[in-house]
């Protein structure tokens, strides 16, 4: 799974108690050429209580994980069990290193021990049916979206809902994707993994006009990428606006030349 680089469209969306973001973990801004930084109140250290040493260095993983430091990252995470073994988030984000890391086998160990302290947590529960669902799992994955969901705390269900959608999609259970994504967007009417992928599950049922608004919408929210604008072509071709149709394949020439979608549009392949 990419780190900070992971796409709208992919939804890899990955979150830590106490520091909730999307689509990365966080959402810390690293500009500059600096370590990352945490607001530690007080100094770390034998001053702190446990809990408190044990939060603070797993914020500080999280960090350099995002940063690609998965050294340093591990690090911080032995320290923070050291202060605290039943920290269940540090475990969290020690099965989201493992799974970047593809040590598959100590990814599940740490979701299993993060689960087994805290079984209802919502985040945790987001991971590991991510986790799930990337290692072949779909279908398991979507009971643990559904718990981080179904948890009135939780404040991001649209994510649970899109990734849920996202996974049944790799099944090809399209009615349940479907369900998943419509919910997510009656939750954020504006939340572009749901809208980029309900896009693409109206253009298959040849529901046009759905699947217009819906990535018209996206690619107004969003820069267009290659695949957005191929889908809106392909869209406007099949409702037989011809001058639409080549606005988009004028900018997908000029923004994605070197692109698989616009060699499609070459060979003239839009299936």
């Amino acid at each position: 799974m990419n780190r900070t680089r992971a796409s709208w469209t992919l939804m890899a969306a990955l979150v830590l108690a106490g520091c909730a973001g999307a689509p990365g973990i966080g959402e810390r801004n690293f500009e500059g050429s600096g370590e990352p930084t945490v607001d530690t109140g007080a100094i770390i250290g034998e001053m702190s209580p446990p809990r408190e040493r044990a939060r603070i260095h797993t914020e500080l993983a999280v960090a350099y994980f995002e940063r690609g430091n998965m050294g340093v990252a591990l690090e911080e995470l032995r320290i923070a069990l050291a202060a605290d073994s039943a920290y269940a988030p540090a475990y969290n984000v020690l099965g989201l290193v493992h799974m970047d890391l593809k040590e598959l086998e100590l990814a599940q160990n740490n979701f299993d021990r993060a689960l087994s302290i805290s079984p209802n947590d919502p985040d945790l529960n987001h991971n590991y049916g991510w986790f799930l669902c990337q290692t072949g799992r779909e279908e398991q994955s979507l009971k643990h979206f559904l718990v981080a969901i179904k948890n009135p705390l939780y404040a991001t269900p649209q994510k649970s809902y899109a990734v849920a959608g996202a996974c049944a999609l790799r099944k090809n259970m399209d009615r349940d994707a479907m369900d998943y994504f419509e919910r997510a967007l009656r939750l954020d009417p504006v939340y572009p993994p749901a809208l980029v992928n309900l896009a693409q599950l109206r253009y298959r049922r040849n529901e046009l006009l759905q699947a217009r608004d819906l990535i018209g919408r996206y690619n107004k929210l969003l820069d267009a990428t290659a695949e957005s604008l191929w889908l809106a072509l392909r869209i406007e071709r099949r409702l037989g606006d011809r001058a639409a149709e080549n606005s988009y394949a004028q900018q997908l020439r000029r923004q994605f030349a070197g692109s698989r979608e616009y060699q499609n549009l070459i060979r003239g392949d839009y299936e």
